[in-house]
């Protein structure tokens, strides 16, 4: 499973409408990158996936985006960090 991180920077006088514009597409993971690129494409043909997008256009509510996609690594996920030098 992989998830896409999206950091945004974003027009501070926008903080509302970026709020909207992010709880309108939810928590998404994706079985690969080949499921997320076919959720994209998808995207862009859905009327409220469309409408999001031209409302953050519209408003200029994102400066900037840069995608990054992690996957849990076996072993490791949901283990307590300890902090480093404790016994």
């Amino acid at each position: 499973m992989i998830t896409c991180v999206i950091r945004y920077q974003i027009d501070p006088l926008q903080r509302d409408g970026f709020k909207q514009y992010a709880e309108n597409w939810g928590r998404i993971g994706f079985a690969d990158l080949a499921s997320y690129e076919r959720y994209r494409t998808r995207l862009k043909a859905d009327p409220e996936g469309r409408e999001n997008f031209a409302m953050a256009a519209t408003k200029r509510l994102i400066l900037r985006e840069e995608r990054n996609f992690v996957e849990v690594v076996g072993g490791t996920f949901g283990i307590p960090s300890q902090a480093v030098g404790a016994p």
